[in-house]
């Protein structure tokens, strides 16, 4: 072998070596990447799926004049990121014969991260197995996800048919009554896979039928909202079909039915002049401020 063939084949050797480490880096770093909206996925993934189990059982108790008896409330406020505390049947006993039922309080609120340990908020997580004047108050407290950019709620109201920004059972026009349906989104903060050092907005959205809650009002059925308000009193027409059911698919009062379009999907300001106003915008496209959640909401239309 020549001195030029010998040079010849190194040149070669190191342009594969070159071509297999690119190879292998780009690898390495598309692995990271799924890796990590692997985790801002199932992250999402737990926490809408606790959520909905939790909200989907919500109650109030059948009398408010009883003695001896906690009232139970479902109050959430339109606090940008939401916040919410109600009473469930939702609750799982961990211990064993532990003095526990299913009934339990849950707080889900958020509160702003250290920059030195994420983007966004926490959304936290409270729940107390003893049902008390405290709603909102004592029990077990965990963070249920990191890096959140928003947390939004909105109810539906089985009266009008309208969706609610906020909703509080102590309220003049939500007195002592729940919602039919509510709608969840959750937006989270990720790694741009395309720029280093950015990021960008994961949105997740669902909703859930409340197991008691009121049903939606129609014009050959006015009665149908007399019922579903405790689990311990009447639900009113156990054999009505749900109106976001499917059609042709009966309603027996409990379990969680599939949530199709309702009548109407307009907002409505209350008294104070809440729930109307514009959501703040989370991402850009190079042409306007864009909603991932609104994106989401359209799709879900369109289909």
């Amino acid at each position: 072998m020549t001195m030029v063939e010998a040079m010849i084949s190194i040149f070669i050797l190191l342009i594969m070596s070159m071509m297999i480490g690119q190879t292998m880096q780009n690898a390495i770093k598309f692995q990271t990447l799924l890796e990590d909206r692997d985790v801002t996925v199932r992250q999402a993934r737990v926490a809408m799926g606790k959520i909905k189990r939790e909200i989907s059982a919500a109650y109030l108790t059948p009398s408010q004049n009883a003695v001896d008896t906690v009232q139970t409330v479902f109050v959430a406020q339109d606090s940008d990121p939401d916040s919410i505390f109600f009473a469930t049947m939702a609750h799982q006993r961990i211990y064993r014969d532990s003095r526990e039922s299913d009934q339990s309080e849950i707080t889900l609120w958020t509160e702003k991260m250290d920059r030195d340990k994420g983007q966004g908020y926490v959304l936290y997580h409270r729940e107390s197995p003893r049902v008390d004047e405290e709603p909102d108050e004592q029990g077990t407290v965990y963070p249920l996800a990191y890096n959140v950019r928003s947390f939004n709620l909105r109810f539906l109201d089985p009266v009008d048919g309208e969706w609610k920004e906020e909703w509080d059972t102590r309220a003049t026009d939500t007195l002592y009554r729940l919602p039919r349906s509510v709608e969840i989104a959750l937006v989270l903060i990720a790694d741009d896979p395309g720029r280093p050092g950015k990021y960008i907005d994961v949105p997740f959205l669902t909703a859930v039928n409340l197991q008691y809650g009121g049903r939606l009002m129609s014009e050959s059925n006015p009665m149908a909202n007399r019922g579903g308000q405790s689990p311990f009193g009447g639900m009113g027409n156990s054999l009505m079909k749900s109106p976001l059911a499917g059609p042709g698919a009966p309603w027996n009062g409990f379990g969680e039915q599939p949530v199709a379009k309702p009548p109407s999907r307009k907002v409505t300001k209350d008294k104070k002049g809440k729930g109307g106003g514009k959501r703040p915008t989370m991402t850009t496209n190079g042409k306007g401020p864009v909603n991932p959640v609104s994106d989401l909401r359209n799709m879900s239309r369109n289909k």
